[in-house]
């Protein structure tokens, strides 16, 4: 199979973006599956009962940054 790689970036409020990860969140406890659109079209991407999860923080001066990623 071949990889797809999608990555996007984009400017949002603090709230839209807990907004975001509540829906993500949402989808992975009830569901096998996570769905978002790019570009007009529709993904699936299944993900089984176990993941890997790491969690990355970085505090800077000028900017901060958390990091979350999902692997199985």
């Amino acid at each position: 199979m071949a990889l797809i790689e999608i990555e996007t970036e984009r400017q949002m409020s603090r709230e839209e973006a807990a907004k975001l990860l509540h829906e993500l969140a949402d989808s992975l406890e009830r569901h096998n599956d996570v769905s978002f659109k790019q570009d007009g079209l529709q993904f699936r991407v299944q993900v089984p009962d176990e993941v890997t999860v790491e969690f990355e923080i970085e505090i800077g001066d000028d900017e901060s940054s958390i990091e979350v990623e999902l692997t199985w």
